[in-house]
């Protein structure tokens, strides 16, 4: 693994109830660090980095749900029943609309990666193929508004009711795009209770690391108009900018 040269002390001030989680992939196991030594799944394994406070590694034995098929681990086998899984679960009315949803789902190429990292905040010291965050909603704004400041990125969550774990780990990671998943709303978060409801999941791919590390290091964290105590000092901060608007580019 490549040391990590992207500083992420920012994070730190978001003060977060769950730490940032990296996440590694790799074709070999990485050296001097402990594998998991338990069976979960792939999206309950950021929640369980979380936990320990220590960084550990995962193979395809200690995943129990499709997570290692998503990422190349194990090679595409179908379930019993083919596309009546989504029906039996009561999500989807018919196979044909599980089987549409599993034909689309972004999956890492089978052989690919044989081994996942996970690491606490404190223990990431490898360059993260994915930086995981889990935010309330006025963290989760600021992060959003990171993701755009430099480039207007149009904000975008992509999920299913099954199989959120292509879009909180393959997706991001193939695309190169941020992701976010709003806990409560999709079957296997809320079926294993991994977070309270409510919250966004940040997928931040390699690529958009430095980008939203670098904005937040440079942006307001909390905008002047979100200090203003009601509708209508709002509206006069609103009238004011536009004065000044007018001012300086002459009245145009």
């Amino acid at each position: 693994m490549k040391p990590l040269k992207t500083d992420l002390s920012i994070y730190k001030k978001f003060n977060l109830e769950r730490p940032p989680v990296g996440v590694k992939f790799l074709a070999a196991p990485p050296e001097g660090m402990e594998k998991l030594d338990t069976q979960m799944a792939l999206c309950e394994m950021m929640n369980e980095a979380q936990q320990r406070g220590r960084a550990f590694y995962m193979d395809k034995d200690n995943e129990d749900c499709a997570g290692a098929m998503i990422m190349g681990m194990l090679a595409p086998a179908p379930h019993a029943g083919g596309g009546e899984l989504g029906v039996k679960w009561g999500i989807y009315e018919e196979p044909r609309v599980n089987e549409r949803l599993v034909a689309g789902a972004p999956r890492v190429p089978y052989g690919n990666v044989n081994y996942i990292v996970f690491a606490p905040l404190e223990q990431i010291n490898f360059e993260p193929d994915l930086l995981f965050l889990v935010a309330n909603v006025s963290q989760a704004e600021i992060v959003l508004r990171a993701t755009s400041y430099s480039t207007g990125t149009l904000w975008e969550s992509r999920a299913t009711s099954g199989g959120a774990c292509a879009y909180l780990f393959a997706y991001p990671y193939l695309s190169g795009k941020v992701n976010y998943i709003t806990t409560g709303l999709t079957l296997g978060l809320k079926g294993r209770r991994i977070y309270p409801e409510g919250l966004l999941l940040f997928s931040i791919p390699y690529d958009q690391v430095p980008v939203v590390t670098r904005n937040l290091e440079k942006m307001e964290w909390v905008l002047p108009a979100y200090t203003d105590k009601t509708r209508e000092a709002f509206l006069e901060r609103r009238k004011n900018i536009f004065m000044e608007l007018a001012k300086e580019f002459g009245g145009k």
